[in-house]
């Protein structure tokens, strides 16, 4: 890691030498290809029922859990006994060796249950903040359920991998005298197959399109001529506010740096100019208030107050508790960076877009001065259209998907991983990431403790093809791995740290997809 005063070194403020003219740098362009994976439709109906995710994502992964199975467990014996697959977890008699597919529940009881709110008389108008599911106390059950029923599953063999609710596995093992199934061993659907780089671009029809992808990758053929590789930033949890102002400095060198002003001219050159795209991954506004940052005042005793007399309460829309001033200020910042940059915005937890995944993009009337920079709206746009030209501001969805300089691309804004630590005695946020991949759902936890629309015809949080980079936003600490399937997968994994926490920005090579970061220090 390096922070930017090693970055800025003497050269800060230095006097060009020499009697010629400063090189005028120009910043290189990404090759950027967006994805329509979680795009809604304008019109969205709620009133279905959510049970159909869940059908809907088993009947999707359930068959290559039942390929891995097969392949592992086909004419295992134990204690004589031969392993033989049951199609329904009725299915399971009690004392034969049998292996089974279906979907996870965890039944914990530190985890919310609208029943239970409706059964009280009371609403949740909100996602609960509890942090941890996770009991320890020996109170929390494993289910595995299909269309037919549910059976508790029991055994060591569980302790070995993360499990929560909606992920789908194979177990094998026997029923035992209390109707628990004893599991002896247990294996997930794995990485999905991977496209081959450009597979996005050189799926686009045309002669000219396909003249492009030519030449993208005759400039990475080898040739010691080529450029020098491009980088793409990646950052979240910016949480502009005028409320907490202990870091608005590092937001100032955090553009400078971007933009390049604050550095000598061989670091523009070698470095900065070679960052194409800044993707900000989540919690751009801060929901904090300037009345909840100042200390309540001291109690006026010359004041009678009346402790019986009823408060006001105003129901509905009160426009008194609106604050712009930081939707104005984060405004402000892309309006000075987006006419040097490209900037791909993915909505948070705390960013004023739906709480329910997948979050749609920001609404535009948020950026006032930004907003020239995005897309012409299309009128009767295809959905899984991938031609559209996509805007300088590209507002997109979280979790969104896309291809960049020929890698796929898959991010969210973290509220997929926050929610699966629940689950979990775990730090490793590394770890889980890898087991969303090798579950092939990006949000497994949704609709059950994760809000989420009530999909009906298709389940687009199944991981269909693997990633080439898989990063979350909104992290405690930056981390990241590369982990690789039995096909010849490889995925790079990013937990992009919050800049409010860290003052970190994650860089990411476009040619090889090492990672280095960079910290924003004030001294």
């Amino acid at each position: 890691m390096v922070t930017l005063d090693e970055v800025l070194g003497s050269g800060l403020l230095q006097k060009p030498s020499g009697d010629d003219a400063p090189e005028a740098l120009q910043r290189q362009i990404t090759n950027y290809k967006p994805l329509q994976t979680f795009k809604l439709e304008k019109t969205r109906p709620y009133q279905q029922q959510y049970a159909d995710i869940y059908f809907l994502r088993l009947t999707k992964i359930r068959p290559a859990v039942e390929a891995a199975a097969s392949a592992a467990w086909e004419g295992t014996m134990l204690g004589g006994e031969k392993v033989k697959r049951v199609e329904r977890v009725l299915d399971v008699r009690q004392g034969e060796l049998c292996w089974v597919a279906g979907t996870v529940y965890m039944d914990m009881p530190l985890k919310p249950s609208i029943l239970e709110d409706v059964s009280k008389d009371r609403w949740i108008s909100a996602p609960t903040s509890v942090g941890h599911y996770y009991s320890g106390n020996g109170d929390d059950s494993i289910m595995l359920e299909d269309d037919s029923g549910r059976i508790r599953l029991v055994g060591n063999a569980l302790q070995n991998h993360f499990m929560v609710t909606g992920c789908i596995v194979a177990v094998m093992g026997t029923e035992n005298a209390n109707g628990e199934f004893e599991v002896i061993d247990l294996l997930f659907a794995e990485l999905p197959p991977q496209p081959e780089r450009w597979s996005v671009s050189k799926g686009k029809k045309g002669q000219e399109q396909q003249e492009d992808v030519e030449m993208m990758d005759a400039s990475f053929s080898g040739n010691p001529s080529k450029p020098p590789s491009k980088k793409i930033a990646l950052v979240s949890g910016l949480e502009f506010s005028n409320a907490d102002t202990s870091y608005a400095m590092e937001l100032n060198l955090l553009l400078e740096y971007l933009l390049g002003e604050a550095l000598d001219p061989s670091i523009q050159h070698n470095e900065i100019s070679h960052i194409t795209r800044l993707i900000i991954a989540g919690n751009s506004i801060s929901t904090t208030t300037a009345e909840h940052a100042k200390p309540a005042p001291a109690y006026d005793t010359t004041t009678p107050v009346n402790k019986f007399q009823p408060q006001h309460k105003k129901y509905g829309y009160d426009s008194s508790s609106y604050n712009p001033v930081p939707s104005q200020l984060f405004d402000n910042f892309l309006s000075e960076l987006l006419p040097t940059m490209p900037v791909t915005l993915l909505p948070g937890a705390l960013d004023p877009a739906n709480a329910s995944y997948p979050q749609q993009p920001i609404h535009s009337a948020m950026f006032p001065q930004s907003r020239t920079y995005m897309s012409a709206p299309k009128v009767g746009a295809d959905k899984d259209a991938v031609d559209e030209e996509p805007g300088w501001f590209d507002n997109v969805t979280n979790p969104w998907e896309g291809e960049i300089e020929g890698w796929r691309v898959l991010g969210t804004g973290g509220q997929n991983l926050d929610d699966v630590f629940k689950y979990v005695e775990s730090e490793d946020r590394l770890g889980m990431m890898e087991a969303m991949c090798r579950w092939r759902c990006v949000a497994p936890t949704a609709p059950d403790t994760l809000w989420a629309y009530p999909f009906q015809e298709d389940e687009p949080f199944v991981i269909k093809e693997c990633p080439h980079l898989f990063f979350v936003g909104c992290q405690p600490e930056f981390g990241t791995k590369v982990i690789h399937g039995s096909d010849g997968q490889a995925v790079r994994l990013i937990a992009v740290p919050s800049f409010s926490e860290t003052r970190e920005v994650v860089l990411v090579d476009t040619e090889t997809l090492d990672v280095e970061r960079v910290r924003i220090v004030a001294e």
